[in-house]
């Protein structure tokens, strides 16, 4: 038997006498405060995923923005231009007449007649080997030697009236002539007693003193005639057909920035070297001021007929990676004054000075960009700020500098007009 307990109305859920609720009345509370939790939950990350995005947006509406402003370069406008032709090499110079000072024969030095660094004349006297034996064999052979003129002379007054025989008379002349022989053959040992200066020319430092010995072929100085020099370098043999007699180099030394010289090509080898397949070249170069000394290294540049239409660029506007060379052009109605960047694939030639030759992927009219091109990606708008003037057609009488004339002509070398090229710049001959 169970009693059952009703509940008065407000008071919750009715029990029975088991202890069971019938589920009615205001147990409904408990769902009504789960919907709320849900609901509250549900808010919180709302605000809190609209906060994030809100920071983001934050974050990157500044950058946007920056990327959407052009970027300012500078630039230049290609244009063609007729450019000199050079082939380059390394030279050496050596001097067109030189030699070391030696005595013939063995000998004490008994005077010095020059001074180290001194020019000398052809024929100038500059040792002198003790000789005294040689001058006194001399005077006995002039004494001989009158005699014997002297008995000749007796004969031939003799001889047309039979009082000698002219078999005498034959006899006198043989022994006049050979007592001139005799001194003739002591002059020259006294000759050999002497060493002279075969040329004239500047003569170096001197390594005897007085008193000393020499024998046979020790260096007394050397002397060298600066006046003209050789230039000799190797070009490679693909180079040979540019290769002319009479052709003009010019020639530089780092020993002298801002002065050029000019030679003439007087010889090429007949022969190619086994070893480097190169062909040897000798040029002949005027020295007038005597700036230039044998054994010094030199830029030899052969001037080549000159490169027409040609493309040329800035150094520093070439952008080198592992796929190769490129340029960043600038694309637009007015590329002059800015457009949208492209990277173009270029292929590059000679370098001269600061510029570089374009053989292929740029074309007549295109805008390079030269500076700011690191800060710039491919379809990046860009503004120029700076336009670098279009060079004019150039020709080798321009950009060529002022040289020493060369053997045959007359004046002073002056210093270019241009700003010379670096030898270091330049393309070595075996690299083209």
């Amino acid at each position: 038997m169970s009693t059952r307990y009703e509940a008065a109305p407000g008071e919750g859920v009715a029990y029975d006498g088991n202890g069971n609720g019938d589920g009615n009345g205001n147990g409904n509370g408990g769902a009504r405060t789960q919907m709320r939790t849900i609901i509250l939950t549900i808010a919180v990350l709302a605000v809190l995923l609209g906060g994030l995005f809100l920071w983001r947006g934050l974050r990157a509406g500044p950058a946007q923005q920056w990327q959407q402003q052009a970027v300012p370069v500078a630039a230049m406008q290609v244009e063609p231009r007729d450019m000199p032709a050079s082939l380059d090499a390394v030279g050496t110079l050596s001097a067109v007449r030189a030699v070391t000072l030696a005595p013939e024969v063995a000998g004490r030095v008994s005077a010095i007649r020059f001074e180290a660094g001194a020019r000398v004349a052809a024929g100038s006297l500059l040792v002198q080997l003790y000789d005294g034996p040689e001058q006194a064999d001399r005077r006995a052979a002039q004494a001989q030697a009158a005699f014997a003129q002297a008995q000749l002379a007796r004969s031939e007054q003799l001889a047309p009236s039979g009082a000698e025989s002219r078999e005498l008379l034959q006899q006198r002349r043989a022994e006049r002539d050979q007592a001139a022989a005799a001194v003739s053959q002591i002059d020259a040992r006294i000759i050999q007693k002497q060493v002279r200066a075969p040329f004239a020319g500047e003569i170096g430092i001197r390594r005897v003193n007085p008193g000393q010995y020499l024998n046979p072929g020790d260096p007394v100085a050397t002397l060298t005639a600066l006046a003209t020099l050789y230039v000799e370098f190797s070009v490679p043999q693909q180079e040979l057909a540019l290769l002319k007699r009479g052709a003009s180099v010019e020639v530089t030394s780092d020993a002298f920035p801002g002065r050029s010289f000019t030679a003439r090509v007087n010889a090429i080898e007949p022969q190619i070297g086994e070893d480097t397949r190169n062909v040897t070249v000798q040029a002949t170069l005027r020295n007038p001021d005597e700036m230039l000394r044998p054994g010094m290294y030199v830029t030899a540049s052969l001037v080549l007929a000159p490169q027409p239409g040609a493309l040329v660029v800035p150094v520093t506007a070439i952008q080198t990676t592992a796929q190769g060379d490129s340029l960043i052009v600038i694309r637009g109605e007015d590329a002059r004054r800015g457009g949208k960047a492209e990277a173009i694939a270029v292929q590059t030639g000679r370098r001269i000075g600061n510029e570089v030759i374009v053989t292929s992927g740029l074309k007549a009219g295109d805008v390079v960009i030269t500076e700011g091109q690191l800060r710039v990606q491919p379809g990046v708008q860009v503004k120029v700020s700076k336009l670098a003037p279009s060079a004019a057609p150039s020709t080798p009488a321009q950009t060529a500098p002022k040289t020493v004339p060369t053997p045959g002509g007359s004046g002073p070398a002056t210093a270019p007009e241009t700003a010379p090229e670096p030898a270091a710049a330049r393309a070595p001959a075996g690299e083209r």
